[in-house]
């Protein structure tokens, strides 16, 4: 069995306190941020440390249902609930979890629950989800900026008004996973590493339920973050928030901003967390014809739906043929998650 090496390495942590008088302050902490670590965590963000603690007692709520009742709203089309189906290339298996996904506009359509099963989910749900959008168009905002582009140039692209935009906001449950006596040997992958490839991740946990690990920027990474040294990330006991840098930015800026391998460590060792862990992840993905081309053109432009396709092909180059078409006939979905052969393969959630 390879012993997990760890180093203790710095998450720079930024306050978006004052951001108006500020912004120019916190633009160059954030791209320092991204260009150093590819992880961030940001403070006095103006999300109400209540509103972060009920949207996980909404969490709680909605995976404490039955399966039949969860089954009523499977996902598809970028939304709605899976379980043990996101198979992570870097394992080879499906993470051991459960999610329900949710997005601000028609992919939505008959994947809320009734309120007559759960009441005022939905309502306090977007409620929610706007107010992490508005802390996610301030980091846009700075990033445009470190860029050379237009202040609201990455919040047009992200437009969670328009039917195209696939922004999603992803409640995660971790099952508690067996003692090592009663698991006979067997590895529970809670999220196996993996990059993010949207623009930006905004992600919540709960205190005293460890497991995510970082490993460095894409420079010195291995593939899937094999055989690399790993940091762990606790849970804030403040509601700060945790943040990563997706493939998308990554392209957008020409490479200068660093995508990170992370993971949701399976328990093996003395003092990992081995109960059941909930998390909620935010996901910045672009509306699908959203124009994608850095400053220095880098790379050619190419559409938010072409991005994700492309993604697809370098992630999971052995897919059929079969089911390569079905995921290329989904491609207006979006940037993001896709539903392939009954399989959530997307390279994001911690």
């Amino acid at each position: 069995m390879t012993t997990t090496k760890y180093l203790d390495r710095a998450i720079p942590t930024i306050s978006l306190a004052d951001f108006d008088s500020r912004v120019d302050e916190i633009t160059q902490q954030l791209c320092s941020a991204a260009e150093e670590v590819g992880f961030f965590c940001v403070t006095e963000h103006d999300i109400p440390l209540s509103s972060i603690d009920e949207a996980f007692t909404w969490s709680s709520r909605f995976f404490s249902l039955p399966d039949e009742v969860k089954t009523t709203v499977p996902f598809s089309n970028n939304a709605g609930w899976e379980k043990n189906a996101q198979i992570r290339p870097s394992t080879g298996a499906a993470d051991r979890k459960e999610s329900y996904q949710m997005q601000f506009g028609p992919n939505m359509d008959g994947k809320w629950l009734p309120d007559a099963t759960l009441p005022n989910f939905q309502t306090s749900a977007l409620k929610f989800m706007h107010q992490v959008q508005g802390v996610s168009e301030k980091l846009m905002t700075c990033f445009a900026r470190g860029l050379g582009f237009d202040d609201d140039y990455f919040v047009r692209a992200h437009d969670v008004s328009r039917p195209e935009s696939q922004t999603v906001c992803r409640l995660l449950h971790y099952f508690e996973v067996p003692s090592d006596s009663a698991r006979a040997g067997e590895v529970w992958h809670r999220a196996g590493a993996h990059t993010d490839w949207d623009l930006l991740t905004l992600l919540f946990q709960k205190e005293g339920q460890s497991g995510l690990e970082i490993c460095p920027g894409r420079e010195v990474s291995t593939s899937f973050g094999y055989g690399d040294t790993w940091t762990k990330v606790e849970p804030s006991t403040n509601g700060a928030i945790i943040c990563n840098i997706g493939d998308l930015l990554m392209s957008w800026s020409d490479d200068r901003f660093k995508s990170t391998f992370h993971r949701v460590k399976a328990p093996s060792e003395p003092g990992d967390f081995y109960g059941e862990r909930y998390s909620i992840a935010f996901f910045n993905q672009p509306c699908h014809d959203a124009k994608i081309q850095g400053p220095k053109k880098k790379y050619p432009l190419v559409t938010g739906a072409e991005f994700t396709r492309n993604a697809m092909n370098m992630y999971y180059p052995k897919i059929s043929e079969g089911k390569r078409q079905q995921r290329e006939e989904s491609s207006t979905d979006g940037p993001g998650k896709m539903d392939v052969g009954g399989g959530i393969v997307a390279g994001v959630g911690a």
